[in-house]
């Protein structure tokens, strides 16, 4: 981190005598050159917060006194630092909306657009300033502003659309943005842009920032109807707290909704509709939704159709997708030049070889020896599911680092609507036993599950981690999957997943059962949730010798 001199932090009362009791040391810094500012009033245990930056804090703050309605009770922090310049404050202000998205007392968050930099000086000290500047901040108001690293576990930080994209998802955004606007300038329907992305590879970040311009923050998009669809309880959770807190919307569900509900309830045309998880939506029909294809539906239902997807990440027999009719939403989208790939690891702090390492367990089938990770991603199998429990506790005991929780393949009972005299749904191994997740009420209903700080004592699935990342996560592998003659196989029999092992309907009527690729899938899922380290426990004897052998580096390849 660069070494940089301190900020200057200045809290003053948000009314026209605030300025003038400015510090004298400090009012040429905060009066004659860029600052940053953040302005904020208090109801009760929440609070409203607009964040900018100016060249000219005195003529800002007079346009902010006729605009504001809730001056009398606001606060104001103006910041300056003997380095700022135009691009610097812009990128300190977008990383503040970033950390503010995260804080969970603020209850919203406005700011006239989002605004990140690139290349400029002095972009090296950036990362160190705003730290600095944080913390005083924090010093200020542990509430508003709390530690950096729990901001950075908190689920709506880490999909906000306030992130500095990377230059593949900046290159994603801007075609995307021009595909848009040329459909909508010509009136062109039943548009198809589809982006295709491995587990990590910032899918999410992009959809959200394509999310917020669509919904009015680009000039361009005001007055068109943008809806984020997803069809999993714990993202649209997120996407609803997220545009609720920028007011994209006033309450939930109405811009942000499960794809059931939007094809319920429109019949006109909306403009775009973005769908994030795009491989959880039902391709056939079931007891809640009574079409045959929601993709088909939302498509129909909206004049351009940006949707989210990988294979990989396919789970239940409803939402397989026929290798041919993938290949023709493929090629539908290719033909206009609208698919996009994403190729970047970003979840993972892991060498290339760990990453690979894992796909070869998954999907080649075989047990290769552990890499030596020179990223120092902890990779580590454990004899028994007590001993990683233990060592999962510790990790998640450093919050500093981020949160890690135990995990399992759906090979243990577990009903969602559970009869109050049926004991809660374990997953049990031997003398080691844990519940299942979401049996117990929380007292904060708008966290993820992982975000709950009961849920150490729980075991999560891929029906509440998918889409989310942890610090550690600790994997039970169960008796699914299995080592046999040199090779994993899965095991439908030993899967409690209905959803995943029952057959399908193919479209020309004949009837398969697709576990091979959904129990891979469901295992990828698990594995790839850890940024700094993957704990694995196997429950079938093979495997577990096979994988503590691969951890000595006996495996004969």
């Amino acid at each position: 981190m660069a070494n940089v001199n301190d900020p200057v932090v200045e809290k003053i009362s948000f009314n026209k005598n605030g300025l003038r009791l400015l510090d004298e040391r400090n009012e040429q810094l905060l009066l004659d050159y860029p600052t940053v500012y953040i302005i904020y009033a208090e109801n009760k245990d929440s609070y409203s917060v607009y964040v900018g930056e100016t060249n000219n804090i005195k003529q800002r703050t007079r346009e902010h006194f006729q605009e504001m309605r809730y001056a009398k009770r606001s606060k104001m922090f103006v910041v300056g630092h003997e380095h700022f310049n135009k691009s610097l404050t812009l990128d300190i202000e977008n990383k503040l909306m970033l950390y503010m998205t995260g804080s969970k007392a603020v209850k919203n968050l406005s700011n006239k657009r989002a605004n990140p930099q690139y290349k400029y000086f002095p972009v090296e000290e950036m990362n160190a300033i705003f730290s600095k500047i944080w913390r005083q901040l924090h010093r200020e108001n542990n509430q508003l502003f709390p530690v950096e690293k729990v901001i950075e576990e908190n689920a709506l930080f880490k999909a906000s659309p306030f992130h500095k994209l990377t230059e593949e998802q900046m290159n994603a955004e801007i075609t995307i943005l021009d595909h848009i606007k040329q459909a909508l300038n010509e009136e062109k329907e039943n548009q198809l842009i589809l982006v295709e992305g491995s587990a990590g590879s910032g899918k999410t970040v992009l959809l959200s920032s394509l999310f917020y311009l669509l919904s009015g923050q680009d000039e361009e998009f005001k007055g068109k109807s943008a809806y984020m669809l997803v069809n999993h309880d714990q993202q649209v959770k997120v996407y609803n707290n997220i545009a609720k807190k920028l007011g994209i919307q006033k309450k939930f569900d109405e811009k942000v909704m499960k794809p059931t509900k939007f094809i319920n309830n429109f019949t006109d045309k909306a403009d775009i509709a973005l769908i994030d998880e795009a491989h959880l939506l039902w391709t056939q029909g079931k007891q809640s939704y009574q079409g045959k294809n929601q993709l088909n539906d939302i498509m129909d239902r909206a004049k351009i159709t940006i949707a989210v997807l990988d294979p990989h990440q396919m789970l239940r027999t409803q939402q397989y997708i026929e290798g041919q009719t993938l290949k023709k939403l493929e090629n539908r989208a290719k033909k206009n030049g609208h698919l996009i790939k994403l190729s970047n690891q970003l979840r993972m702090n892991a060498a290339k070889d760990t990453v690979k390492w894992i796909k070869m367990l998954v999907y080649g089938n075989r047990i290769t020896n552990l890499p030596k990770d020179d990223k120092d991603y902890e990779l580590k199998i454990f004899k028994s599911p007590g001993e990683m429990y233990k060592a999962i506790k510790e990790k998640n005991r450093d919050q500093s680092k981020g949160l890690s929780r135990m995990l399992a393949t759906f090979d243990w009972e577990f009903k969602e609507k559970r009869d109050k005299n049926h004991d809660l749904y374990q997953v049990t191994v031997e003398d080691f036993s844990l519940p299942w997740n979401l049996q117990t009420k929380s007292k904060d209903k708008n966290l993820s599950w992982a975000e709950r700080p009961e849920t150490i004592n729980e075991v999560g699935s891929t029906y509440t981690i998918q889409g989310f990342d942890l610090n550690y996560s600790g994997v039970i592998i169960g008796p699914s999957v299995k080592y046999r003659d040199g090779k994993i196989v899965y095991d439908p029999s030993a899967s409690a997943n209905k959803n995943a092992v029952s057959n399908r309907t193919l479209s020309d009527g004949s009837k398969v059962k697709v576990y091979n690729q959904l129990l891979p899938n469901e295992l990828n899922v698990l594995l790839t949730r850890g940024v700094n380290g993957l704990y694995i426990y196997a429950v079938d004897d093979e495997s577990r010798k096979a994988l503590l052998a691969a951890q000595n580096q006996e495996i004969q390849n």
